[in-house]
C-alpha cells in the first residue's frame, strides 16, 4: 500500500502534530542550567491550578515529585503513572508520570514536561518530541530544560515565550584527583555496572562505603541507596548518568570515572552539554559545587571546562521524531506509518527502537503474521511490543517473549494464570548475590509491566499486587546486598557522628570488644588495645575514633589492674612462646635476667596503664613467675641453696645448677670419684641420682619442669623462637624411650628435657641407665664351672651381643640401635664364637635362674636403686662398670648354682656381632703425658684402634680398656686388649695384693651376698 493511499485526502502533518496555533497557545519554555529551581517552580505552578500533569525523565524523579505533591494535597488527589507502577485514585486531579507513560488524552489545566533537551537523544528523543509537540494543558503548558534546546523549541513552536533562569550557585572545575582523595559528599560517575561496582568497592575499603545508583536498579532500590547518601550514612555516591536527570542530591563534588558511554548504538565520548548536565548535580540551592575527573580519565580540555562553568554549549540542531499517529489497519500500514518522514523542519526520523525491532521480529513468525490481520489485532500486537526489554539478554530473547504473549492474547484473550504464575514464581526468591538479584528484578519488572496492562490477565489487580510485592522484596534484598558489599556500616556511623561534632560514646564489653557509638573498632587484649585493621589510624577520622576509645580504656585499665593484682595463680599461665597470659590474654613476656633461674617480666601494656596500676600489674606478675619457678624447679633451687653440702659436693651441685639439673658424668668424673659416701648421701637427699652416664635429678625430667628448664635456658642463651623448643618437650611428654635426632635442634635442649644424643637417636636418660644395667653384667660375666652364659653374654666375657630386651627397651633395632651403641662409645666387631647347642628343655632352668637373679633385687627394700646408681654408691666411679670386682657378680653366682646341676653341653661355631666398651678419654696427669716414652699405647690384635667416644659420650664411667706400655694390668682378664705374645703375666705371688676394703652393709653388693647365701641355704635344704 502506497503512502498516498494511507494518508488519503487528509494532510499528513495535521494527523501527526498539532496545528501551529494550537501548539503555541499558552506555552512557556523555562530554560537554563542545573540548580535553577525549574522543577520546583513547575510543581508550584501545577498546584496553583485545579488540575495538572507533569512528565519527568526518570521513574526515580517521578517518585520523588509524587511524594512532594501528595504531602501537599493528599494521596487521594494525586496519580502516579510509570511503565511499572500505576497509582490512580478515582478523584485524582494531579498526575505525576514519566514522559513515556504520560497519558496523551488527559484534559487538565496545566502540563509540564521536564528535561526537554532529551528530544535530541537517539534512543528516547522521539517520545519527548511527541510530548513537546502534542501534549498541552488547557490554561498553561510549561517546557523545562537546558538552554541548548532553545533554538529548536522556538523553531517548532512559533511565538513561544522563553524565560531563562540563572544557576543559584557557582560550579567550578577542581581538576583530577585520586578516588581515595576525593572530598566527602562526592558523586563518582561511571557508565557500566562493572566500573560502578569496582569504584564502590575501592571506596568501601578506603573511605567507609558508598551508595550505588544505576538505571538498572528498581526504583525502590535506588530510593533506598539515595537515602543512604542523603542521610549521611555514607559520604560517597557511585552512579551512572541517571543522576543527571533532575535528581535533587546533596552533592558537593562530581567526579567522572569514565568519559565514554554506550548510547544504545555505539560507544562515544560525552559531549560538553552532557558533561555539564551531570556535573551540575554538584552544589544544590545556594551551595557552590565542583567537578573534575578521577581514575584513568584524562583531565578535561580547557575549552570544555570553560563551557561547563559558563553554561555555554552548542545548541541542538535536530530533534528525534517518530510518527505517533499510527495506522493499525494492517501490519503493512503500521510499518509504513512508523516509517513516515518528519512533517516539520528540524526533525529527523528516529532510529528503530526496541518496540519497532520487536515488531519486526514477531512478524517473522508465520503464526503471528497470520493472526495479525484485523486492526484490533494489529493494535494489540503493537501494544505487546511496548513491553520494555528490562532483561537486556538479546533482541531474539525479548522477541520470543513478545511472540509468546501475543499468542496467548489472541488464543484466549488473556494470559493463562498458570503460565504467568510460573514465570512470576521463578523470580520469587531473595537469595543470591547482587547479579542474581538484579536479574530477578529485571524479570519481575517485566511481569509487573505486563500485570499493569489493561485486560491482559484474568485478575490484573491480584497480579499487580503480587508482582509489586515480589519486586519490593527483591529490591530490599538487593539494597541489603549492595549495602553489605559497598558500605562499612561501622565507619559510616562513626563518620556521621564526627560530622555532627558529637562526643563519641565508647564502651568495652565483658569479652574485651571495644565499641564506639555501638560499632566495633577493636579489641582490648590484656592491657593493649588492638584497633580494627579497617580503621585507618593515620586519618583524622581514625585518630578521633582512637581518642574516643582511649577515654574508655583509661578506666578499664585501672579496673583490670586491680583485678589482676588479686587474681589466683591458676588464672595466669606461661605459654611456650614466653608470654604470660591472664585469662587467655597476653599481659607480659619473660626476658632474660642475670640468672637463668630468675628471668624478668616485661609488661605488654599501652601507655594508658600508668602509676599505681602499672606497679600492681608488675608486682603481681613478678610474684607469679617467682612462685611458678619455685614450684616446678624446687629440687634445683634446693640444690642451689643447700647449706649441708660442702667441698667437692658443693662444687658438683653448683655445676648441676649451672647446667639446670643434668650433667654429663664425664665432665665431672674426677669430682664424682672423689666423693665419699657421706657426700653422695647428702646429694641424694636433694634428689640427685648418680648414673652411669649422667648426674641428674629425675624430678626435673618430668614434662612440666623439663619444658620450663628448656624455656629458661633458651631465654638466657638463645631465643624463645629457637628450633626444637616447642617440639622437644612434647616428645618428652609422649612417653617415647628414644627419638630420632633432628640436626636443626640444639643438642643442649635434648639434655634439658631428659634425652641423651647417641648417634642418630636420642635416648631418655632413665632408659639409658636401664640399658646400662642390662649391659654391665653381660660384659662382667665369667664362666664358672662351665656354666652357660646368659643371653647376650659371651663365654670369653668382656663383650656382649644385642638382645631383644635391649631393642625393646629403646624402641628401635638394627642400624638405629647400632648407632646408639656407637654413640655411647661401644665398638663392634664380627667374631666366630662357640655357641652352646642346648635343648630347649635344658635351657629353661638357666633362663629361669637368670630371671630370678635379675628380678630378685627388685624385691629388696631399695629396688629402684639396684642399677648403676646403687652400684656406684659403694664403689668409685671407675668401678661402676664392674670390670674388676673382688667377688663374683650375682649373675655368676646364679650361674654357678644352675651349672652344678646342668648336664654337659656341646658347642658350635657361629659368627656374631659383638660389642665391647670403647676407651674413655680422661684428663691426663703430669706423669702420664701422651708419648712420654716415645711410644703409643698398645692396641688390640688386628690393628683396630678403639674409637674414642664423642664429647660428652662414652662407655660407663671408669672403664679403661688398657694402659700405656709399661703399666700394670690389674686383673683385667684380657678385656679391652690382648696381651703381647712375648709377655707373660707375672706369677701370682709377684702380683701386688689388693687392699681389702671394708664392706658397706648398705651397698648393693651386701644385698647380693645375702641373696647368694639365701640361695645356698635353700639348696642345702
Amino acid at each position: 500500500m502506497s503512502l498516498k493511499e494511507l494518508s488519503g485526502s487528509m494532510n499528513i502533518s495535521e494527523r501527526v502534530v498539532l496545528p501551529s496555533p494550537v501548539r503555541s497557545r499558552n506555552v512557556t519554555a523555562v530554560l537554563g542550567p542545573t540548580n535553577t529551581g525549574k522543577t520546583h517552580m513547575a510543581i508550584e505552578k501545577m498546584l496553583s491550578h485545579g488540575s495538572g500533569a507533569i512528565g519527568l525523565p526518570l521513574r526515580l524523579l517521578a517518585r520523588e515529585v509524587y511524594a512532594r505533591v501528595t504531602a501537599r494535597v493528599g494521596v487521594q488527589n494525586v496519580a502516579l503513572v510509570t511503565g511499572e507502577e500505576k497509582i490512580i485514585p478515582s478523584g485524582a486531579r494531579y498526575w505525576v508520570a514519566t514522559v513515556e507513560a504520560m497519558p496523551r488524552d488527559l484534559e487538565v489545566a496545566f502540563v509540564a514536561i521536564d528535561e526537554v533537551q532529551l528530544a535530541g537523544d537517539l534512543e528516547r528523543g522521539h517520545v519527548f518530541t511527541d510530548r513537546i509537540l502534542n501534549v498541552r494543558g488547557r490554561n498553561e503548558t510549561l517546557l523545562l530544560g537546558s538552554a541548548i534546546a532553545q533554538p529548536m523549541i522556538e523553531k517548532l513552536i512559533p511565538g513561544i515565550v522563553v524565560s531563562s533562569r540563572p544557576r543559584l550557585s557557582q560550579l567550578t572545575y577542581a581538576g583530577s584527583k585520586k578516588i581515595t582523595r576525593l572530598p566527602a559528599r562526592s558523586a563518582i560517575v561511571a557508565f557500566s555496572a562493572d566500573e560502578v561496582y569496582a569504584v564502590a568497592e575501592l571506596i568501601r575499603r578506603q573511605r567507609g562505603g558508598a551508595a550505588v545508583v544505576m538505571g538498572a536498579l528498581s526504583p525502590r532500590t535506588r530510593n533506598a541507596q539515595v537515602a543512604l547518601f542523603q542521610n549521611g550514612d555514607v559520604d560517597f555516591l557511585v552512579a551512572t548518568d541517571a543522576i543527571g536527570m533532575g535528581l535533587n542530591l546533596d552533592v558537593d563534588h562530581v567526579a567522572f570515572a569514565q568519559a565514554r558511554k554506550f548510547d544504545g548504538f555505539q560507544f562515544r565520548g560525552l559531549n560538553p552539554s552532557e558533561l555539564a548536565q551531570i556535573a551540575g548535580r554538584a552544589g544544590r540551592y545556594l551551595n557552590d559545587g565542583t567537578f573534575g575527573v578521577t581514575g584513568q580519565v584524562a583531565p578535561l580540555d580547557e575549552d570544555i571546562v570553560q563551557a561547563i562553568e559558563a553554561h555555554d554549549f552548542e545548541p541542538l540542531r535536530v530533534f528525534q521524531w517518530r510518527n505517533a499517529a499510527l495506522d493499525f489497519s494492517s501490519t503493512a500500514a503500521l510499518r509504513h506509518s512508523l516509517d513516515l518522514l518528519p512533517p516539520l523542519d528540524g526533525l529527523t526520523r528516529a532510529l528503530p527502537s526496541d518496540d519497532q525491532r520487536a515488531l519486526e521480529y514477531a512478524l517473522r513468525d508465520s503464526d503471528v503474521a497470520d493472526a495479525a490481520t484485523r486492526p484490533d489485532r494489529v493494535e494489540l500486537l503493537w501494544d505487546v511490543c511496548q513491553v520494555p526489554d528490562f532483561r537486556k539478554i538479546s533482541p531474539a530473547h525479548h522477541g520470543d517473549l513478545i511472540v509468546a504473549l501475543f499468542r496467548f492474547l489472541i488464543a484466549k484473550g488473556v494470559i493463562p494464570d498458570d503460565w504467568f504464575a510460573r514465570q512470576v514464581g521463578l523470580s520469587d526468591r531473595v537469595d543470591g548475590d547482587i547479579d542474581t538479584l538484579s536479574r530477578r528484578l529485571a524479570d519481575i519488572r517485566t511481569w509487573t509491566f505486563v500485570a499493569n496492562r489493561p485486560n491482559w490477565l484474568f485478575a490484573p489487580v491480584h497480579w499487580q499486587e503480587r508482582t509489586r510485592a515480589i519486586e519490593d522484596r527483591l529490591s530490599d534484598a538487593l539494597h541489603e546486598r549492595l549495602t553489605q558489599r559497598f558500605v562499612d556500616r561501622r565507619t559510616s556511623v562513626l563518620m556521621k557522628r564526627l560530622r555532627e561534632n558529637a562526643m563519641l560514646e565508647a564502651e568495652i564489653t565483658a569479652t574485651g570488644t571495644v565499641l564506639v557509638e555501638g560499632q566495633h573498632v577493636g579489641e582490648l587484649l590484656g592491657f593493649r588495645f588492638a584497633a580494627d585493621q579497617t580503621v585507618s589510624v593515620e586519618s583524622a577520622d581514625g585518630k578521633a575514633i582512637r581518642a574516643a576509645a582511649s577515654q574508655a580504656l583509661a578506666g578499664e585499665f585501672d579496673k583490670r589492674a586491680e583485678k589482676l593484682s588479686k587474681a589466683p595463680n591458676d588464672e595466669v599461665v606461661l605459654s611456650s612462646d614466653g608470654m604470660l597470659r591472664w585469662l587467655g590474654q597476653p599481659v607480659g613476656r619473660l626476658v632474660a635476667g642475670e640468672d637463668a633461674l630468675a628471668p624478668r617480666v616485661a609488661l605488654l601494656a599501652d601507655e594508658q596503664l600508668t602509676g599505681a596500676s602499672l606497679q600492681k600489674v608488675q608486682d603481681r606478675l613478678d610474684l607469679w613467675v617467682g612462685a611458678h619457678i619455685a614450684t616446678l624447679l624446687k629440687p634445683l633451687l634446693d640444690l642451689k641453696t643447700a647449706a649441708d653440702l660442702e667441698g667437692i659436693a658443693r662444687g658438683v651441685a653448683f655445676r648441676m645448677v649451672e647446667a639446670l639439673g643434668t650433667l654429663d658424668r664425664t665432665e665431672v668424673a674426677n669430682d664424682v670419684k672423689a666423693l665419699d659416701q657421706t657426700a653422695r648421701a647428702a646429694m641424694r637427699k636433694y634428689g640427685v641420682r648418680f648414673g652411669a652416664y649422667h648426674i641428674y635429678v629425675p624430678a626435673l625430667l618430668k614434662p612440666a619442669p623439663a619444658a620450663l628448664v628448656a624455656q629458661l635456658w633458651a631465654l638466657k642463651h638463645g631465643s624463645l623462637e629457637m628450633a626444637g623448643l616447642a617440639e622437644l618437650p612434647q616428645l618428652s611428654a609422649s612417653g617415647r624411650t628414644s627419638i630420632k635426632v633432628d640436626p636443626a635442634f640444639d643438642r643442649t635442649l635434648y639434655r634439658l628435657v631428659g634425652f641423651r644424643v647417641a648417634g642418630e637417636r636420642a635416648v631418655r636418660l632413665d632408659i639409658l641407665e636401664r640399658l646400662a644395667d642390662i649391659i654391665r653384667p653381660l660384659i662382667a660375666w665369667k664362666s664358672v664351672d662351665g656354666a652357660l652364659p646368659p643371653e647376650g653374654a659371651l663365654a670369653q666375657g668382656g663383650a656382649f651381643t644385642v638382645t631383644v630386651a635391649m631393642t625393646s627397651l629403646l624402641g628401635c633395632s638394627g642400624d638405629d640401635f647400632a648407632s646408639i651403641l656407637k654413640g655411647l662409645g661401644y665398638r663392634v666387631e664380627k667374631r666366630v664364637v662357640k655357641v652352646p647347642v642346648k635343648p630347649v628343655a635344658e635351657a629353661k632352668p638357666a633362663a629361669e635362674a637368670v630371671v630370678a637373679v635379675e628380678t630378685a633385687p627388685a624385691e629388696e627394700a631399695e629396688a629402684a636403686d639396684v642399677a648403676v646408681e646403687a652400684v656406684e654408691a659403694s664403689a668409685p666411679a671407675e668401678e661402676v662398670a664392674v670390670p674388676e670386682v673382688t667377688e663374683a657378680p650375682a649373675e655368676a653366682v646364679a650361674a654357678d648354682e644352675v651349672a652344678a646341676a646342668a648336664p654337659e653341653v656341646t658347642y658350635e661355631d657361629k659368627e656374631v656381632e659383638i660389642w665391647r666398651p670403647g676407651r674413655v678419654e680422661r684428663p691426663r696427669h703430669a706423669d702420664h703425658r701422651e708419648g712420654a716414652h716415645g711410644r703409643q699405647p698398645q692396641h688390640r690384635a688386628g690393628g683396630q684402634r678403639p674409637q674414642a667416644p664423642a664429647e660428652g659420650q662414652g662407655a660407663p664411667a671408669g672403664k679403661r680398656e688398657h694402659q700405656p706400655r709399661g703399666g700394670h694390668h690389674e686383673g683385667k682378664g684380657g678385656r679391652g686388649f690382648e696381651r703381647r705374645d712375648d709377655r707373660r703375666p707375672a706369677p701370682q705371688a709377684e702380683r701386688p695384693q689388693k687392699r681389702e676394703k671394708p664392706v658397706d652393709m648398705d651397698s648393693p653388693f651386701a644385698a647380693l651376698l645375702a641373696l647368694k647365701a639365701n640361695l645356698e641355704n635353700n639348696k642345702k635344704k
